[in-house]
């Protein structure tokens, strides 16, 4: 089996809370060594973004929520104060050795420590830069903090989100998860992974990524904002209506609800089959997918009536014996009970230290020839930090005890 992808790049990985973290497990994954810098006593913010939290064997409050262990696997976790100089000195003397250098504080912050991308740059020409913010590196926003729901409201997605007007509840909805951060996050990880074969490539060049949430959200909403480029309007919250093919949704049937997706006329022309009303494909109102979107409330209404007829599972085997998209909506139970999800391996076990088989989110990425095979724990707060310290910038272990004395790590 060849090595991991990323097998001998190093990262100082100065990231919190969700998107950069995301994105520093990603290339951990790969194989990359991500050392992750967080503050001592408290660590990553996200530690203390609430409960559940494992239960440590001897009963004591922890911070390994969550929140954290979805973002911090494959990672070493070095606790350094970076307010105080000796700690900017220990980061900068890190830098020396990496190839990726990863920060998500507000624009100029980390000017003030002299761990900036200029002085960064000064020691590590070749470094690759990689800040992740809410608004961007320029720009009036800049300054600015940014959450992942805040960014929803401000790129528009909150605006097509959410049921449609007239209807109960109707509004702008916030998507469930940090949609935001993880796309975020992915991004980041293409503008590194772009940035390093490009270095290669190039003579050694280094470079500072830009990368946002507000861009993230804006460029993530596609076919959406596209509508608007070419004529002007924004389009309706549609709630669970589909964004191309009609009729497209969730429909309730005797016993819950399923999702429909009808890609084409000719999926129409089965699907009306199978809801034992073939004529409606023949419906000069529905003969084509643009005759569907047009009478589209015309369409999900009839739809509707026949779907109430017979349970979901019925439904769904004859959907899919006659080849049309559907699905069940599934709880996270379902989800990790259905047999593909199991097939795929999509929960993955882990040993940590408070809990021998810690189930994590296996990475959405699938190599055939340097399969990612390593799931290390998210680290316990400074777990690796003498280990760093000693083995890469030769402390001994009355320096390491000294620096600990002095609140430095």
């Amino acid at each position: 089996m060849s090595a991991l992808p990323l097998s001998g790049i190093k990262i100082l990985d100065l990231t919190r809370v969700l998107a950069g973290p995301l994105s520093a497990q990603m290339l951990g994954d790969l194989g990359a060594e991500v050392i992750k810098i967080e503050r001592p006593g408290t660590g990553d913010d996200a530690r203390a973004f609430g409960p559940p939290y494992l239960t440590d064997p001897e009963g004591r409050a922890n911070n390994n929520n969550s929140f954290y262990l979805c973002a911090n696997r494959n990672k070493k976790s070095v606790t350094v104060n970076i307010a105080k100089p000796e700690g900017q000195a220990i980061i900068r003397e890190l830098a020396k050795d990496v190839d990726v250098f990863m920060e998500n504080y507000k624009v100029g912050d980390l000017k003030r420590y002299g761990l900036d991308y200029e002085t960064i740059k000064a020691i590590n020409p070749g470094i690759i830069y990689c800040s992740v913010t809410g608004f961007g590196q320029t720009g009036p926003y800049a300054p600015r903090a940014g959450y992942d729901a805040i960014l929803q409201a401000m790129g528009g997605l909150m605006s097509v989100t959410g049921h449609m007007d007239g209807e109960p509840g109707e509004g702008p909805m916030k998507v469930g998860p940090s949609i935001v951060d993880y796309m975020t996050g992915m991004n980041t990880s293409i503008g590194i992974l772009s940035a390093l074969y490009h270095r290669d490539a190039n003579d050694g060049q280094g470079q500072h990524i830009d990368v946002c949430l507000f861009d993230t959200v804006i460029a993530s909403l596609s076919h959406w904002l596209q509508i608007y480029l070419v004529n002007g309007k924004t389009p309706p919250r549609r709630g669970t209506w589909g964004n191309g093919g009609m009729p497209a949704g969730v429909f309730r049937c005797t016993d819950g609800e399923l999702m429909l997706v009808v890609g084409n006329d000719g999926q129409f022309q089965r699907t009306c089959a199978v809801l034992g009303e073939p004529e409606l494909a023949n419906d000069p109102r529905f003969l084509r997918n643009n005759d569907r979107v047009v009478h589209g409330k015309e369409i999900m209404a009839i739809f509707a009536g026949l779907f109430l007829k017979q349970p979901v599972a019925y439904w769904l085997e004859k959907l899919e014996e006659a080849g049309v998209p559907s699905g069940p909506i599934n709880n996270f139970e379902q989800v990790f009970s259905d047999p593909h999800v199991q097939s795929r391996g999509m929960r993955v076990k882990t040993q940590h230290k408070f809990e021998p088989e810690l189930s994590l989110i296996r990475n959405a990425l699938t190599l055939s020839g340097t399969p990612i095979t390593e799931y290390r724990a998210p680290p316990l707060l400074g777990e690796h930090t003498s280990e760093v310290l000693g083995g890469k910038l030769g402390y001994d272990a009355a320096k390491i005890e000294q620096l600990k004395q002095q609140g430095i790590i």
